[in-house]
C-alpha cells in the first residue's frame, strides 16, 4: 500500500467537504428543474435527500484510504459532479454567482450563446433586460421568477427562463448563486401558431358556402317555393357550394395524411414519365374548354425516383392544374421532365417543371405561396373553385420525398413551378418497380 502522506487527515476532511458539496450542488439542481416541470412534493424532497447521502458519501474517501496528491485546481473536485450533470442536460443551463458572474454552463447553452465565458458577466452574452431585471430580482426577494427570452440572431426563437437562487455560493462570498434554465419553446409556438391560423381559416372557407346553402335553402322555402326557373338556378348554385365544401374536406384529408407518414420516406420505384404523360392527357381536355393548351416536353430515357405512385400524381396534377386556372391567360401551359445531374453537393435530381405564360405573381407573395389557404387573388381562386390547400399539398409530399419547390416568377412574364426529388441511383437498384406502374398510361400525344 502506499504510504500516507502529510497532513492526510486535512485532505481527507477537505476531500469529504468537497464532496459534500459537488452533490449538494448537483442535487440542488436537479430539484429546481424538477420542481419547475412537475412542481415540488415532499416525494420530490425525499428523493432529493436520498440522492444527496449517496452521492456525498460514495464521492468522498474512506478513513483509513491514502488522499493522493494533485495538482488539480481547487474547488475543481466540488464542482465535478455538477459539470458531469450539467452536460447531460439537453436545455440550457447557465449558473451564475450573485455578481452575476458565469461559474458553469452547458454545451447547449454554449450553443446558445457563443461569447459565453466562465468568469465573465453574463450580460457579455446574454443582452437581454428582462433576463437582467430578473436576476437582479431574485438576488434581492430569493424568490423563483421566469421570463422570457426571445433572441432575433440568427433565426427568431423564444425561450422561457426559470432563474432560481441556490444557497451555497462560493466560501467568502456572500449571496446565494443563480442557476438559469432555459426552456425551447419556439416549436411549440410556431404549432400554435398554425393551428390558431388552420382553425381560424378552415372555419372561414367553411363559413361561406354554408352560408350560401342555408340563404338559398330558406329562399326555396319560402318566397322561391312555387318559382321552378328559381328554384333549378339556386339548385345549380348550391351544387356549387357543396363540392366546395367536399374539395376542401378531401385536401385537408389528403393534408393531414401526408403529414402523418411524413417522417417515413417512400421505397417504392417510380417512373415519373409516364405519370406527367396521364396528368397531360386528362387534364388537356379542361384546358382546350379554358382555351389552354398543355405541351409536355420529356426528355429520353426513364426518371425514376423513390417515390409514392399516387402522391407524386398528386404533385403533377396540381401544379398543372392551378397553371391552367390562374396562368392560363397565355393560352400555353408547358409541362417539362428532366434529370439533372448531381451539381452543388446534391445529387442527380429528377425535375418536373410546369410554366405558365399568365400574369405572373408579385415577388412579396413568392415566399407565402406554400401557406395553408394563402391566395394571391382570394376572389379568382374562390371562383375558380380552388381551395388555397393545393401548393401546401405539393410542398408536404416533396418534404416527405426528401425534394423541393422552386418558384420562379416576374410579374407580366408568366411563372415556373419546379418540383425536384432526388433521383434513383445505383445504390437504391435493390427496389422493386411496382408492377401496375404506368400499365393504364396513355401514350397518346397531347
Amino acid at each position: 500500500m502506499p504510504p500516507f502522506l502529510p497532513g492526510a487527515s486535512g485532505a481527507l476532511t477537505a476531500a469529504r467537504r468537497a464532496a459534500w458539496r459537488g452533490a449538494l450542488c448537483a442535487v440542488l439542481v436537479v430539484l429546481a428543474i424538477q420542481a419547475w416541470r412537475h412542481g415540488f412534493d415532499l416525494g420530490t424532497g425525499l428523493a432529493g435527500l436520498v440522492a444527496l447521502l449517496a452521492g456525498g458519501l460514495a464521492a468522498a474517501p474512506r478513513r483509513g484510504e491514502p488522499v493522493p496528491r494533485s495538482d488539480a485546481a481547487p474547488g475543481r473536485g466540488r464542482h465535478g459532479l455538477a459539470e458531469a450533470l450539467l452536460a447531460n442536460i439537453p436545455d440550457p443551463v447557465i449558473l451564475i454567482d450573485r455578481r452575476s458572474l458565469v461559474i458553469e454552463s452547458n454545451a447547449a447553452a454554449r450553443a446558445l450563446l457563443p461569447s459565453l465565458r466562465p468568469r465573465h458577466p453574463l450580460s457579455f452574452a446574454l443582452r437581454d433586460p428582462d433576463v437582467l431585471d430578473g436576476i437582479e430580482t431574485v438576488l434581492r426577494t430569493g424568490e423563483p421568477l421566469k421570463t422570457v427570452y426571445s433572441p432575433r440572431v440568427p433565426t427568431e426563437r423564444t425561450f422561457e427562463v426559470q432563474i432560481g437562487a441556490m444557497q451555497g455560493g462560493e466560501a467568502g462570498r456572500a449571496g446565494p448563486n443563480l442557476v438559469l434554465f432555459l426552456r425551447d419553446l419556439t416549436s411549440a409556438q410556431r404549432l400554435e401558431t398554425m393551428r390558431v391560423d388552420f382553425v381560424a381559416n378552415a372555419s372561414h372557407e367553411l363559413r361561406t358556402p354554408l352560408a350560401s346553402l342555408l340563404g338559398f335553402i330558406e329562399t326555396l322555402q319560402g318566397p322561391a317555393r312555387d318559382d321552378a326557373k328559381a328554384r333549378e338556378r339556386f339548385l345549380g348554385i348550391m351544387r356549387v357550394q357543396a363540392l366546395r365544401m367536399t374539395r376542401l374536406i378531401d385536401d385537408l384529408l389528403s393534408l393531414s395524411r401526408i403529414e402523418l407518414r411524413a417522417h417515413v420516406p417512400p421505397t417504392e420505384v417510380v417512373d415519373v414519365g409516364p405519370l406527367a404523360r396521364q396528368i397531360a392527357d386528362a387534364l388537356g381536355v379542361i384546358a382546350r374548354e379554358r382555351g389552354v393548351a398543355i405541351t409536355l416536353d420529356a426528355t429520353s430515357g426513364p426518371h425514376r425516383v423513390l417515390g409514392d405512385r399516387d402522391e407524386i400524381l398528386r404533385v403533377i396534377e396540381n401544379l398543372v392544374e392551378n397553371a391552367v386556372k390562374y396562368g392560363g391567360d397565355g393560352g400555353r401551359v408547358e409541362l417539362r421532365l428532366e434529370t439533372l445531374p448531381a451539381e452543388d453537393g446534391r445529387p442527380p435530381q429528377v425535375e418536373i417543371a410546369v410554366r405558365d405564360e399568365g400574369p405572373g405573381i408579385a415577388p412579396e407573395h413568392l415566399p407565402r405561396l406554400t401557406e395553408r389557404f394563402y391566395r394571391v387573388d382570394a376572389v379568382s381562386s374562390r371562383q375558380q373553385g380552388g381551395t388555397g390547400l393545393g401548393l401546401a399539398i405539393v410542398k408536404h409530399i416533396l418534404n416527405r420525398h426528401r425534394g423541393r419547390l422552386v418558384i420562379e416568377s416576374t410579374p407580366g412574364e408568366g411563372a415556373t413551378f419546379r418540383a425536384l426529388i432526388p433521383a434513383l441511383t445505383p445504390a437504391h437498384g435493390d427496389a422493386k418497380t411496382t408492377a401496375d406502374q404506368g400499365q393504364a398510361t396513355s401514350r397518346r400525344p397531347v
